[in-house]
């Protein structure tokens, strides 16, 4: 006589102590997704949005960031290596993971799921978009005012259109549920109600990270003086030699 399943519970079930290396690996990995990566997302998105009030502004901006002292050394111990850690790690849970989105299609393991691939997509977008904006191209961090006009000239390519809108869901929808899973697991939403309350906040946080995002990205079209550059800006940093090859 067949035996019926035991039931599967539903939820996400907490980080818990005893599973040697993998405890603390995991902590760590659920930590540095919101501090330092999470806070990192936020002030990027923000800054980004002062391009909404223009090409200067938003010049301004980044050269209020890119003049803070000791600029490498704060972006590799506070951005390059914490997402580093983040994504590799993160890459290596997927590849031992399992999904079960077919056995048990909640709603909960298909956003899992999503979590899974807007994790990758996620990845390989910064990694294009930190080249491309860092390191190669006009040198930002001597030529602040050029900035505006280095994103308005990549975005003439419909294909980074693309690159940017993909980049900008897949990164909100992974910071917004990496923190509904992250409360999840660290116990501080126990019950099912609290969880399912805060996925409800974390649904709101990703589509306001969405809306600001692309508002931003929709500033580098607009027409106008305050959105369109004088060559001055950034003729100066080629003929002076601050392009990166």
């Amino acid at each position: 006589m067949a035996t019926a399943a035991p039931p599967v519970e539903r939820g996400v079930p907490p980080i818990r102590a005893g599973q040697g290396h993998s405890f603390v690996l995991r902590r760590l990995h659920s930590l540095s997704g919101i501090v330092p990566v999470g806070v990192f997302l936020i002030e990027h998105f923000l800054s980004n949005a002062f391009a909404t009030n223009g090409w200067a502004a938003y010049g301004d901006q980044v050269k209020f960031l890119t003049g803070l002292p000791f600029v490498p050394v704060l972006e590799t111990l506070g951005i390059y290596i914490p997402l580093a850690f983040h994504s590799l790690y993160g890459f290596y849970i997927w590849y031992r993971g399992d999904s079960n989105v077919t056995d048990y299609p909640w709603a909960g393991n298909f956003m899992y799921e999503a979590q899974r691939w807007t994790g990758i997509i996620t990845f390989f977008y910064i990694v294009w978009h930190t080249y491309t904006m860092r390191f190669s191209g006009i040198h930002l961090l001597t030529h602040s005012q050029a900035a505006f006009h280095k994103v308005q000239t990549e975005l003439q390519n419909p294909w980074a259109v693309g690159l940017y809108v993909v980049g900008i869901v897949a990164a909100s929808w992974h910071f917004a549920y990496g923190l509904y899973l992250f409360c999840a697991k660290w116990g501080i939403t126990v019950s099912e109600k609290s969880r399912r309350n805060f996925g409800f906040v974390c649904g709101a946080i990703a589509v306001v990270f969405i809306v600001v995002g692309l508002a931003t990205l929709s500033a580098f079209f607009r027409s106008g003086d305050k959105y369109n550059p004088p060559s001055s800006t950034w003729e100066e940093s080629i003929e002076g030699g601050g392009v990166t090859h």
